[in-house]
């Protein structure tokens, strides 16, 4: 992916993720693709209205496995179908690279992104505990 193609994805991204900084956006997505991940988004009409940001890894808890890191739909986008669209897309994926699940997090408050995964048949199978340092 460009440059230019990451930098077109930020307005959406910082929905989800309000801290990053355009300046640095670029930057810190190709550091992430040095540990595998990976960025894709869906447009309309010239215009990006949901990106993901996905890896494959393995562990002793999931085998091997597709995490998603971030999922979001502009807001003035939603309940739409884009969010299933990329989700859809990504299980393919995950598929093909012969994983054995999809995994994510999502914040507490995220009510509606919650049904949302559940409507796409993903189950809540844990709670996610952080230690800030």
């Amino acid at each position: 992916m460009t440059d230019e193609a990451i930098l077109r994805c930020f307005p959406v991204i910082s929905e989800l993720r309000p801290h990053l900084v355009k300046a640095e956006f670029v930057e810190q997505v190709r550091t992430q693709e040095k540990d595998g991940f990976v960025l894709a988004f869906l447009e309309k009409a010239d215009e990006v209205v949901a990106v993901i940001g996905y890896r494959f890894l393995r562990n002793l808890a999931w085998g091997h496995f597709c995490y998603v890191d971030d999922l979001v739909t502009a807001a003035q986008w939603q309940g739409r179908g884009c969010g299933q669209v990329l989700l859809d897309w990504l299980f393919h994926q995950a598929r093909e690279r012969g994983c054995d699940q999809v995994h994510l997090d999502s914040g507490l408050k995220r009510v509606g992104a919650h049904a949302f995964y559940e409507n796409q048949g993903m189950a809540h199978t844990s709670k996610h505990f952080a230690f800030r340092l």
